[in-house]
């Protein structure tokens, strides 16, 4: 998508205190993509380089990828290996699939094969120790998925272990709250694109509205249903949030939709365990 749809890149720089951290993790940096959607519309080369730059200049100790690699064909997840190829990290690359990732049968096992055959790790409902067993990476099912089910994994980690969850739709925050989650990782809302001064997410506005309308006129305004449909939290579409116990940040993403981007700009999230 062309430069004035999305805008600039911002890299969010978002410092994390984790209670109970060992000594020899603190500092430990993580670089979070989300949602690149690259499939020759939505995502531009420029950006994306500029993207990836920005994360290896960082020299982070794991890279993170919160899922939406591809839009709709699965093919085009081929295109961004290349890229990804580029990406570099001291300990590995990590990733979770989103719910574009599994539009189809034939959808995840292509991604899933397509990211591994360059070293990134794909987790499905898995726990991996990459820094060593005192911190657990987590990574789960598209919450839209019928495989989503985070209680095999959570009870799996030792009460006491920091974990950071990587889940593509940041309403997986609401049923995670039975656990500990020092971080929950996500995108799939792009930030809202767009974002009014004064009025704040659009795309908030218009969810909030839709449920309010009575059944018997929705259909006159179908429009509005797609934002009523793919988040029910549009307040946290960006940023770093309280739920109950566990914080939750929302990666805005790199990929665009139109109208595309609004003071919403394309990120990079540089995190720093603390």
């Amino acid at each position: 998508m062309h430069r004035l749809l999305t805008g600039p890149l911002t890299v969010e720089r978002l410092p994390v205190a984790i209670a109970g951290l060992p000594a020899d993790l603190k500092g430990i940096t993580i670089t979070q993509f989300s949602d690149f959607h690259f499939d020759g519309i939505r995502l531009s080369e420029r950006l994306l380089s500029q993207a990836i730059e920005a994360s290896n200049l960082l020299e982070p100790d794991l890279v993170v990828l919160t899922g939406d690699f591809v839009t709709a064909d699965p093919a085009a997840i081929h295109n961004l290996l290349p890229w990804l190829k580029a990406l570099q990290s001291r300990a590995g690359i990590f990733a979770v699939l989103g719910n574009h990732d599994i539009c189809y049968r034939r959808s995840r096992p292509e991604v899933t094969k397509a990211l591994t055959s360059i070293g990134i790790q794909v987790l499905w409902n898995e726990v991996v120790y990459p820094l060593g067993a005192q911190l657990a990476i987590v990574g789960l099912a598209d919450f839209w998925s019928p495989a989503f089910n985070p209680k095999p994994v959570m009870t799996a980690i030792a009460p006491d272990t920091p974990r950071i969850v990587l889940s593509h739709n940041p309403d997986t925050a609401v049923p995670l709250q039975q656990w500990r989650v020092d971080l929950q990782l996500s995108g799939h809302t792009h930030g809202g694109q767009v974002v009014l001064p004064g009025v704040g997410n659009v795309s908030h506005l218009i969810a909030r509205t839709y449920g309010k309308l009575p059944s018997r006129t929705r259909r006159f305004v179908p429009w509005m249903k797609e934002c009523y449909r793919v988040s029910q939290h549009w307040e946290w579409a960006q940023g770093l949030h309280q739920v109950g116990d566990n914080r939750l940040y929302v990666n805005r993403g790199l990929g665009t939709y139109m109208p595309g981007r609004l003071f919403c700009p394309p990120e990079v999230t540089a995190i720093t365990l603390v």
